[in-house]
């Protein structure tokens, strides 16, 4: 293998240790970071990455105040709970874990969540501000990461090409508008590929740091890899594998073993974005806690219906 790993596990230690401080700090004050965390149902793989989330939070000092109602809670109702942590002067960011249910609408929860408690970066105001380069405004998670990831490796991003394959609104998107401003760790020129892009691997091995985020496993071969780039796989795919014991494996959207031998850097799934998204998430939480505390030195805004 000629690429260098990008070890996720030890840059998220890094930032959590930061917020730790933060958090310490706020102590001081007497304040404690509040997170209000809503789960709808019982898919296990939400369980599970709220489970983490909420260990994280604890172990950075951040209180969590966990809401788990049932599949069948109804739009009206679970637009109250949001007004409710919306109102709560002891939560300062609000996570409702996605996806919901197919009844409710994704988009109005969304938009319920007060932009000061925008800790996930997905209110329309969140992204619009961030595409306007406001620095205080709370960044997506799992791109915010992947911008830390590189930064922190020492990846020179200014004049770079950065390519990335995948569009969502929670990671492709956000993560070209990130990548876009005119900051440390970014000031690239951005490509934005997806699915139906023709000659994908011509755009692709264009790419001085290639993102992908489609969701498809191993997708990206080594040979749609440039020479010398820097690889970053935001996917984790569950693949059958009757070798284990588990009877799977987990990969990215990027063939591992064959990216490698092209690039300079990349990231290992699992291990390689994963552990950033939940400590950004965190770094996002604090940020609130200590703007709301500077508000409340103030006049803290109304919090509009």
């Amino acid at each position: 293998m000629k690429a260098k790993l990008i070890d996720g596990n030890k840059i998220a230690a890094e930032i959590r240790a930061e917020v730790a401080e933060r958090t310490a700090a706020l102590s001081e004050c007497g304040v404690t970071p509040g997170l209000g965390v809503v789960l709808v149902g019982e898919d296990p793989a939400s369980r599970v990455y709220v489970g983490m989330k909420t260990r994280a939070c604890e172990e950075a000092g951040i209180l969590t105040r966990d809401i788990k109602p049932s599949e069948n809670i109804s739009q009206a109702e679970l637009l109250t709970i949001i007004d409710e942590l919306n109102d709560d002067p002891q939560i300062h960011g609000i996570l409702v874990q996605l996806p919901l249910p197919e009844h409710l609408d994704e988009t109005e929860v969304t938009e319920r969540i007060h932009p000061l408690k925008d800790v996930d970066g997905f209110h329309p105001i969140s992204q619009g501000r961030v595409a306007q380069g406001d620095q205080s405004a709370y960044r997506s998670a799992t791109p915010a990461g992947v911008q830390e990831l590189i930064k922190r490796t020492g990846v020179e991003t200014s004049g770079a090409h950065v390519v990335i394959v995948g569009r969502s609104n929670i990671v492709g998107l956000p993560m070209s508008l990130i990548m876009l401003q005119k900051e440390a760790g970014a000031n690239a020129t951005v490509t934005v590929a997806h699915s139906r892009t023709k000659n994908l691997a011509e755009v692709t091995r264009l790419g001085e740091i290639l993102i992908v985020a489609v969701g498809r496993p191993e997708m990206i071969t080594g040979e749609m890899v440039r020479e010398g780039a820097v690889v970053i796989d935001v996917g984790v795919n569950r693949v059958e594998d009757l070798t284990t014991d588990k009877g799977y494996r987990l990969v990215g959207d990027v063939a591992f073993d064959e990216a490698a031998d092209r690039a300079s850097w990349i990231t290992p799934v699992p291990g390689g974005v994963g552990p950033m998204t939940i400590s950004m998430l965190l770094k996002n939480t604090v940020a609130a806690a200590e703007r709301a505390t500077h508000l409340n030195a103030l006049e803290q805004p109304s919090l509009p219906r």
